[in-house]
Order: C-alpha cells, then structure tokens, then sequence
C-alpha cells in the first residue's frame, strides 16, 4: 500500500499538480480543506501547498496593502497540523506559501511585499530566476548545489528566519528560497512551485522522491 500524504489546500482547482506530483513520487494523495474536517491520523507525511498570504497578525505585522485578504482558517489548520506533524516526526514539505507559513511558525516573519516583487510573481512562466542550493544541507543533498532556474509566483517571502531553521536556497537577488528543519526526518520548503514541473524537471522531481523515500523509511 502506497504511503497517504495529507495535502492542504482551499480551492479544489488547484489541487491537482500537487496530487499529480505526489501521485508520480508513489503515494497516495489526501485532500486536506481547509474548511475541514481534517486529521493526520492514518497518514504518513503532510504537504503544505501554496495559496493566500499568510495573516500577518500571526508575527505581529500590520497588514501591507498589497496583501491578499487573510485566510484566517486555512492558517489555523495548517499551523495546528504543523505543529502534530513536527512533534510526530512526520516528513514534511512546504511549497510556497506552506514555506512562509513554516517559517512563520517558528516564530519567523515575512517579508510582506517584496521591493521586486513583480521578477518573483509570474505566472505561467517556467523559467523565471536562478536559485543557488546551499552545500551542506538537505536540499543540497537531494538536488546538488548547481544553479538551477525555477517557476515562481510569490510576492512575499521569509524576512527573519524562524528558531532552529536552516536557509537552504536563495535566488540571485537574495531572496530566501528554501528552509528546512535539520532535527527532523524530513521537514523542508522551498519558495517556487515544484509540483508545476514533476516529471519535466529533474531538480523537482528529485524534490518529490527524497519525500516519498523518507514517507518509506
């Protein structure tokens, strides 16, 4: 039986690329909504998708203008599943607004607009800047630490790095584009959209199958 991967999420359209690259790693794919019910019980790893800003109330920020309007109850699941996933040990994977929202509870906080947000936030592009992967980590291990471009989509990103966090990747403009939690089995986000370019881009695919093998250990 294939290992069940609990994958949050708001709007069911987009759902699919995440159950798609979770489906090509070998597992099986749990919607989680955010409207509930929801549970990790019976599941072995947690995928934390992309979606609206994470409510800046949460590290202590008033709301920037060009903030999406808060999903107030997609951030309290997801930071309740975290937090039962982290404690558990259960592999994690953070993609996008998932990383921001990792980094968020660990007591980070996030760059709310960034100054060249308009380079980071292209839809439908699949190539947009380099990232440099940091030697020494795990993202460095599963991927290499030759640049790579990657898609991206985003117009916030990590500002102060939450306790015990480890930065793993950053854009050519300095930009945080991956954070993992060395302490655990597997607990890692990246900032673009790996799931967009699973089985095209072997960086991303990469990505998927070191999570599937660490579901399987």
């Amino acid at each position: 039986m294939a290992s069940r991967v609990g994958i949050t999420y708001r709007n069911e359209e987009k759902l699919e690329p995440y159950a798609a690259a979770v489906k090509y790693a070998g597992l099986d794919p749990a919607p989680l909504r955010a409207s509930g019910p929801y549970s990790l019980d019976g599941l072995d790893g947690l995928l934390l998708a992309g979606g609206a800003d994470v409510n800046p109330e949460l590290y202590h920020q008033t709301r920037h203008e060009e903030n999406e309007s808060p999903d107030d109850e997609r951030d309290g699941m997801e930071m309740e599943l975290l937090a039962q996933a982290l404690d558990q040990d259960m592999p994690v994977l953070a993609i996008c607004r998932g990383m921001q929202l990792f980094n968020v509870f660990h007591r980070g906080d996030l760059i709310q607009n960034l100054d060249n947000a308009v380079r980071h936030r292209q839809r439908g592009v699949t190539d947009v800047h380099p990232v440099t992967v940091i030697a020494g980590t795990r993202l460095a291990r599963i991927v290499g630490t030759a640049a790579f471009a990657v898609n991206s989509r985003h117009h916030q990103a990590a500002g102060t790095i939450g306790r015990g966090l480890v930065v793993s990747a950053r854009s050519d403009d300095g930009v945080v584009e991956g954070l993992e939690r060395p302490d655990r089995r597997f607990a890692l986000g990246v900032q673009w959209h790996p799931e967009d370019r699973v089985p095209s881009h072997e960086p991303d695919t990469r990505l998927f199958e070191a999570f599937a093998l660490a579901l399987n250990r």
